[in-house]
């Protein structure tokens, strides 16, 4: 056999550098091409690690929240109803002056009413309705003052003052899921399902078509062969595009966001990958059991379910199992074009900016896709 080891030593030379020059175009254009700008990845750090630091601290658990309402009365004008009641001590809403004229300015002090708390101040009308006026943050004394100016719908009504409150929200609460962790698991819920629907009604739909598309089974004739080639196509051409091309086609017709979207696209795709696999299954059958069976006198579908069907169910148990696994993963990114689920959630928070609960996503979608990966490993080892 001729190989490089029995060319002189000047031709070796000469093909190794040639080979070195090729590779050395091929990667000048790919430079060239792609313009990577590693400078910019430097000076871009700081901004990578504020994002890095808030993706590796997940909203994960919040404290519950103790919401107080302090409140004292003012009666616009003066005279038309009694005055509110003075407090000297302890949390406390107060007003100056203690009753006012419309369009005047009144001051409002809230006294001890905890360190470095959000304020929610608000109007209280005589119908019960309230009027938000500002949100503040009490001071490290746990005191705030801000000037209101007296609006003519707060006027006295029947004798009954509209009353100046004051929403205090204290932490220090017990440790609660936070709203970020439940909308994750929702979402998450919704993907796995997803994932489950798809899988389930692609495992269908390739059935019938992998023994079409099985060489030894269809390609019988001239009819068998031209249904053989046809379904062959039709699987290769479906394969041939991208989940997330079809997620986006979907997400066009019945709207993005939408679970439905991320289905069909999953459908179709699940249908040809598994289509494609049960197929080669079943040509890689033992031929043996199916001339025994066919010696006997057996029709076709006597055949396929007694010589068939034994010897590929297995296969086709484990390829639906590792399918939903893959499945799960490919839901995450169909999410990002508007398939629904846990991707549309990550993609709409990342968006946001909030990348706290984005790391709440990423962290669910790293357990979830360990879990049904050690799963599936596990359920295909019990079937094969």
């Amino acid at each position: 056999m001729n190989d490089t080891r029995n060319l002189s030593p000047l031709i070796r030379l000469f093909i190794q550098g040639f080979v070195a020059i090729m590779i050395g175009l091929a990667l000048y254009a790919s430079v060239e091409v792609t313009q990577p700008d590693f400078v910019k990845l430097v000076t871009a750090a700081p901004k990578a690690r504020q994002v890095l630091s808030q993706l590796l601290r997940p909203d994960l658990f919040t404290r519950e929240s103790e919401v107080t309402t302090y409140g004292v009365a003012l009666p616009v004008p003066c005279g038309s109803a009694p005055e509110g009641e003075f407090v000297s001590s302890g949390p406390r809403l107060e007003v100056e002056p203690r009753c006012a004229e419309e369009r005047e300015t009144v001051v409002v002090r809230g006294r001890e009413l905890g360190k470095e708390v959000q304020v929610t101040l608000r109007w209280r009308l005589p119908d019960g309705n309230t009027l938000g006026i500002q949100r503040l943050t009490t001071d490290t004394e746990g005191n705030f003052e801000t000037k209101v100016q007296v609006r003519p719908i707060v006027a006295t009504k029947e004798g009954k003052p509209a009353a100046l409150e004051a929403e205090v929200v204290l932490p220090g609460g017990r440790l609660v899921p936070s709203q970020a962790l439940k909308d994750v698991v929702d979402a998450m819920f919704v993907t796995i399902f997803m994932a489950l629907l798809a899988t389930t009604l692609g495992t269908v739909l390739a059935i019938p078509l992998s023994f079409l598309a099985a060489s030894n089974i269809t390609r019988r004739g001239r009819v068998g062969s031209l249904i053989y080639y046809l379904v062959r196509t039709l699987l290769n051409l479906i394969r041939s595009y991208e989940p997330l091309v079809m997620a986006t086609i979907f997400a066009l017709i019945v709207g993005f966001g939408s679970p439905f979207a991320g289905i069909l696209a999953l459908v179709i795709v699940t249908t040809a990958s598994l289509g494609k696999m049960f197929s080669e299954s079943i040509e890689s059958i033992d031929p043996g059991p199916i001339e025994a069976i066919t010696a006997t006198g057996a029709n076709k579908a006597q055949v396929i379910w007694y010589g068939v069907v034994p010897q590929i169910l297995p296969d086709f148990l484990s390829f639906t199992i590792y399918h939903w696994d893959i499945n799960v993963r490919i839901s995450t990114i169909i999410g990002f074009v508007g398939g629904g689920g846990i991707g549309d959630y990550l993609s709409k928070r990342i968006n946001a900016f909030e990348y706290s609960k984005a790391g709440t996503a990423l962290l669910a979608i790293i357990i979830v896709v360990w879990a049904l990966d050690f799963l599936s490993a596990q359920v295909r080892k019990k079937l094969v």
